[in-house]
């Protein structure tokens, strides 16, 4: 009998503990997988904000030193993970920590791979690239969206090019991510929108992308009813941890769909234009994910339907014209409710930079994944209309 290889679904997640308070228990966690020296990795925000010291006092209380690298900007470069690893190898730690948002995490999965095989980080773009296993890493979010914390992704920026570069591998999924609701009191407004906005792309993506599956859709499906029903309330509410809660699951549940069906196009397109402009990677999105919805509808709109119900769309008698129309004005209406009146004009894109950037969107990882097949000029005219 045959066994046809395309129905096969394997799903990959790290330990997770999920809860208030629970980033206190790294200490536990590190002593369990026998550190001696721990790299803490953060950045300057998230140690003023004291989740870095919260960090440092639960290792200190398992008698376990550590170092701190806080050297990470927002979109974090190559020549920040390469001395990352020289500072973790010279002052021989055995563990690493990482407490912050996807830029922190995903710093830390870079260093944890170049430690591991002794090379430069840009020697691992693409898919399944590594052949060694990194050390022990725990991660603690502090923001409800990028989902580093439970991902297969690393994404590094290459200022020399302009560019941002994916290394996708179940080797960079985390040992252990300690998910605490309380660390995202510290998020301003925009950055709340912009994560936010993230992770509901990436619900929305995972849930009609070619390796959608049964292990994967009622992730992306519940990530889709959280964020897009307590959205609005968390950022108007900032200090009712009920609605962070239920935003933080949300984000973790959309990036265990993510990871394990990866993305489309509004990734790709994103990943460029974050690499070319140094911009927040969740407001790259959010300027993107109404114009590749409208593009991918028709490849796939029994599952947009799905998306639009999920949302709380009444589709019944509706053509597939009507209801796309209807989720679009959706995404837009709840997109200018956190604060996003954003388009790539705003931000200095002009028509003479979509070639650059479409030609980058074409080498992402994600456009594998995209529900219609897209060329080039496809990818062009979509950025145009976001303009």
């Amino acid at each position: 009998m045959r066994h046809d290889i395309s129905l096969l679904r394997k799903f990959v997640s790290p330990e997770i503990i999920f809860g208030a308070g629970c980033r206190h228990n790294v200490g536990n966690y590190a002593s369990t997988f026998g550190a001696r020296k721990v790299l803490v990795v953060s950045d300057p925000g998230v140690q003023a904000a004291g989740w870095v010291a919260d960090v440092e006092a639960s290792l200190q209380a398992q008698g376990i030193d550590h170092c701190l690298y806080t050297q990470v900007s927002p979109n974090p470069r190559v020549e920040e993970v390469m001395q990352g690893a020289e500072y973790y190898r010279a002052m021989g730690c055995n563990v690493i920590v990482a407490v912050g948002g996807g830029s922190p995490m995903d710093c830390a999965k870079g260093i944890g791979i170049v430690v591991a095989h002794g090379r430069s980080i840009l020697e691992f773009e693409g898919v399944d690239t590594l052949t060694v296993p990194s050390p022990p890493l725990i991660l603690i979010p502090t923001t409800a969206g990028t989902s580093a914390d439970v991902s297969q992704f690393v994404i590094i920026s290459n200022q020399q090019e302009r560019m941002k570069f994916s290394i996708v591998s179940k080797a960079v999924v985390p040992d252990v991510s300690l998910i605490d609701p309380e660390t995202t009191l510290s998020m301003d407004p925009f950055l709340s929108a912009c994560t936010g906005i993230d992770a509901l792309v990436h619900a929305i993506e995972a849930f009609v992308s070619t390796g959608h599956g049964p292990l994967t859709d009622p992730h992306a499906l519940e990530a889709m009813r959280l964020i897009n029903g307590n959205l609005v309330a968390m950022i108007a509410n900032p200090q009712d941890i009920a609605l962070r809660e239920k935003i933080m699951l949300g984000s973790m549940q959309a990036g265990l769909a993510f990871s394990n069906a990866i993305l489309g196009a509004v990734h790709a397109m994103s990943h460029s234009l974050g690499g070319f402009l140094d911009l927040p990677h969740g407001l790259c999105n959010a300027v993107l994910v109404e114009h590749v919805v409208a593009f991918n509808y028709s490849a796939a709109p029994e599952r947009f339907k799905v998306i639009a119900e999920t949302f709380g769309i009444d589709c019944r008698g509706l053509t597939h014209n009507q209801v796309r129309q209807r989720l679009v004005e959706h995404l837009v209406t709840l997109k200018r409710a956190v604060g996003f009146h954003e388009t790539l004009s705003l931000h200095g894109v002009g028509t003479s930079d979509i070639p650059f950037l479409s030609r980058h969107a074409m080498g992402d990882p994600c456009i594998l994944t995209n529900p219609r097949e897209s060329s080039q000029r496809d990818v062009e005219v979509v950025y145009a209309e976001a303009l």
